[in-house]
């Protein structure tokens, strides 16, 4: 029993990590692989130092791990499959109730499991 408690314990602790917008996008944005702070930013429509602020619990937790090349940090995550797992969990998202639309959701769905990496949203 006190191993399924100390599970818990760290799957809750993954989940909070991952509860905000701005990360789950990050994730999702690298989903393809290795990219820089400054293509993060322009892809979200973010800050750099915004994205930078995310990316480093996200290394904490050894969600992404970074490389330097001169001045440029480049992230990739260490576990592609967690993008695919956010993917999965859209459908447990209750939003048409508050968006009163499903093609939100399906919207995302098409965006984050696109194979080209266009534009994100």
């Amino acid at each position: 029993m006190p191993s399924r408690i100390i599970v818990s314990r760290e799957l809750a602790e993954l989940l909070k990590l991952l509860a905000h917008p701005d990360r789950l996008r990050l994730i999702e944005e690298l989903r393809f692989g290795e990219r820089d702070v400054t293509s993060i930013a322009a892809a979200l429509n973010l800050p750099a130092t915004r994205v930078s602020q995310h990316l480093a619990p996200l290394r904490a937790h050894r969600i992404v791990e970074d490389r330097r090349e001169g001045r440029n940090h480049y992230y990739r995550l260490t576990r592609p499959a967690i993008a695919a797992w956010i993917v999965e969990a859209l459908e447990f998202v209750e939003v048409r109730n508050r968006i009163g639309e499903a093609a939100h959701i399906e919207q995302v769905r098409e965006l984050w499991t696109a194979d080209a990496n266009p534009a994100s949203s």
